[in-house]
């Protein structure tokens, strides 16, 4: 018997070592988001009559699908995604707040194509301009934003351009803050995916906006309604960003957010508004058909 004692308390020691080892490996370790699973064989082709299109991840920037997604080509109103952005980063970092003033200039009641007719005498919150620019795509608002933040809607460009650069948007070339046509102001999908990636990440608060389906401004005088229709109609739609020109047809950076997996599709130069929101969804779908968001652990 005494032979199996000195045994059994090293068989006790090893268990004790063993178990209080496994107990701090587990609790140095923190779950966080990690990947996503494959869940098919995803088609190669989804046959897209768009000029450019991509989906990603949005938690890792894992491309799940490209068509000519490095083709440069005219953004129209998804530039303000990058407007939008600079704005936010502005918020966060408290150099502005939402109740803020911001006044309208000559040059910002002069803007054409989608505007709320901002009028030089009135003024309206940092809160009513993200409303206006998020849901009604609002030239004007975003004109006089960027006129506020930076002095000047050059100033603001460059600014625009920085940011692009430091995001590794190398098919991007910024001319203006609102994306009216203009030569040289051009981008890629994959540059929007990036952007809108930064957006959403980076500032979530964001879709507080962007997912608004109908509001208003100026005491209920001002009607508003999402240019993007996938806010209504497409479940788990977080934005983005609509927008067209007759140079550059139908953009949208979409989106979307089901049982803890956030996608992001974009598309450039679709023929018809309808064509875009119908493969937008269809991005969006082949991405929640084909993949699943997995948690791992990682060491703290």
């Amino acid at each position: 018997m005494r032979k199996f004692v000195p045994m059994l308390l090293l068989f006790i020691l090893i268990f004790v070592f063993c178990f209080f080892n496994i107990a701090y490996a587990l609790d140095n370790y923190v779950w966080t988001s990690g990947d996503i699973e494959v869940n098919t064989t995803p088609s190669t082709d989804l046959n897209l009559e768009s000029g450019s299109a991509i989906l990603i991840e949005q938690n890792s920037g894992q491309i799940l699908y490209e068509h000519n997604s490095h083709e440069q080509l005219r953004p129209a109103s998804v530039t303000k995604v990058m407007t939008l952005l600079l704005i936010m980063e502005a918020l966060d970092n408290g150099k502005i707040s939402l109740t803020d003033k911001i006044p309208c200039s000559e040059l910002a009641s002069s803007m054409g194509g989608s505007q709320i007719w901002l009028d030089v005498r009135e003024e309206l919150t940092v809160d009513e301009m993200l409303k206006a620019i998020c849901v009604a795509s609002a030239n004007d608002c975003t004109v006089a934003m960027a006129e506020y933040l930076e002095g000047s809607v050059d100033s603001f460009v460059t600014k625009m351009n920085s940011k692009a650069h430091e995001l590794g948007m190398k098919d991007t070339c910024f001319k203006n803050c609102h994306g009216l046509d203009e030569d040289g102001h051009v981008t890629s999908s994959y540059d929007i995916a990036l952007m809108s990636r930064e957006l959403l990440s980076k500032h979530p608060s964001i879709t507080n906006y962007t997912t608004i389906w109908m509001d208003s401004l100026r005491d209920g005088k001002s009607q508003l309604v999402n240019t993007n229709k996938l806010v209504r109609n497409y479940k788990g739609c977080t934005g983005l960003k609509t927008g067209s020109t007759s140079l550059a047809l139908y953009n949208l950076s979409a989106s979307a957010t089901r049982d803890d997996l956030s996608l992001i599709a974009v598309i450039m130069k679709a023929p018809t508004p309808a064509i875009r929101f119908s493969e937008a969804s269809k991005l969006l779908d082949y991405g929640f058909s084909n993949y699943t968001y997995k948690q791992f652990a990682k060491q703290r």
